[in-house]
C-alpha cells in the first residue's frame, strides 16, 4: 500500500532499538527521510545502518531528548518535520510507596512533558504547510493500569488527556495527533520485566514468560514490526480523518468493547 508520504521528513524519538526502531523502519520503507534518536552511540549507529538498507535517507542524532540540549540537536537536524513520533522508555516496575518526589517528577517529565515540548516545537510548521502527523507511543496501561507501573500509567494518561484538546484544535489544518498503546511486545524492556517478575516470584524466566503470555488472548507476544506498521499508517495520507484516538495493540488483553 502506498502511504502517500514518500519524501516526508520524520523525527522518531528513542528509535535506536525496540518499538521506536520498528516505527522508523516502517516510515523509511514508506519513503520518508528519517531522523532517528538515541543516547547510545553504538546502538544508534547499528540502527542507522539497518535503516539505510531500505534506501531511505537516515540522520542519526545522539541525544537525550528530555534535555533542552537534546531537543535543540534534534531540531537542528530537522527544523520542520512533517511527522513526529514521540517515544520514551517508562519508569521501571516499582511499588508506588517507593516513589519519592524526584522520581515522580522524573517520570512525568520523561513520559508527558517531553512529548508536549517536542510537539510545541513542531506543530506550527505542520499547520502552516497543511500536513502533519504526530503519533505518541504510550502504553496499554493507559486504559488498563498495572500495579507497579503506576507512575508510567499516570504520566502517559496525563499526556493523552492534555493532547486530546490540542488534536481537535489543529485537525482542520490536516494535522493529526494519535496514540498507539502497546501491550506485551518483544523488546528489551519486556525481557527485563520478565526477569524481574521471575526473581520476585522465585520462578524461572521461562515460567514467568509463559505466565505473562497466558494473560494475552492471542497467546503470543507482539512483534515490533506490527506496531511499526500501525504507526506508519497513522502517519499516512490516508489517515487524515483519524485524530485524537488511542489505538490499542495488545492481542486482545484489554477486556472492554470501547
Amino acid at each position: 500500500m502506498d502511504l502517500g508520504i514518500a519524501g516526508r521528513k520524520a523525527i522518531v524519538c528513542a528509535s535506536s532499538r525496540g518499538l521506536g526502531l520498528a516505527c522508523a523502519k516502517a516510515l523509511a520503507e514508506a519513503g520518508c527521510e528519517v531522523i532517528i534518536n538515541g543516547r547510545n552511540q553504538e546502538h544508534l549507529a547499528a540502527a542507522a545502518a539497518e535503516l539505510k538498507k531500505t534506501g531511505a535517507k537516515v540522520i542519526a542524532v545522539a541525544a537525550d531528548v528530555a534535555s533542552p540540549e537534546g531537543q535543540k540537536a534534534l531540531f537542528a537536524a530537522c527544523p520542520a518535520p512533517d511527522i513526529l513520533v514521540n517515544n520514551n522508555a517508562g519508569p521501571p516496575f516499582r511499588d508506588f510507596r517507593e516513589l519519592d518526589r524526584q522520581k515522580m517528577l522524573d517520570g512525568v517529565l520523561a513520559n508527558m512533558v517531553v512529548a508536549i515540548e517536542l510537539i510545541q516545537k513542531s506543530i506550527d510548521s505542520m499547520v502552516a504547510q497543511k500536513f502533519g502527523r504526530i503519533v505518541n507511543i504510550t502504553s496499554g496501561s493507559v486504559k488498563m493500569p498495572l500495579v507497579g507501573l503506576d507512575l508510567s500509567s499516570g504520566a502517559r494518561a496525563g499526556l493523552t488527556a492534555f493532547l486530546a484538546g490540542v488534536a481537535r484544535s489543529v485537525a482542520a489544518a490536516n494535522v493529526t495527533i494519535n496514540f498507539v498503546l502497546p501491550g506485551t511486545f518483544e523488546t528489551d524492556r519486556f525481557r527485563s520485566n520478565i526477569e524481574s517478575t521471575a526473581k520476585k516470584k522465585s520462578i524461572s524466566y521461562d515460567a514467568a514468560f509463559a505466565e505473562r503470555v497466558g494473560t494475552v488472548p492471542a497467546k503470543r507476544i507482539g512483534q515490533p514490526d506490527e506496531l511499526g506498521a500501525t504507526c506508519a499508517f497513522l502517519c499516512s495520507a490516508q489517515a487524515g480523518y483519524i485524530t485524537g484516538q488511542n489505538i490499542l495493540i495488545d492481542g486482545g488483553a484489554f477486556p472492554g468493547a470501547f
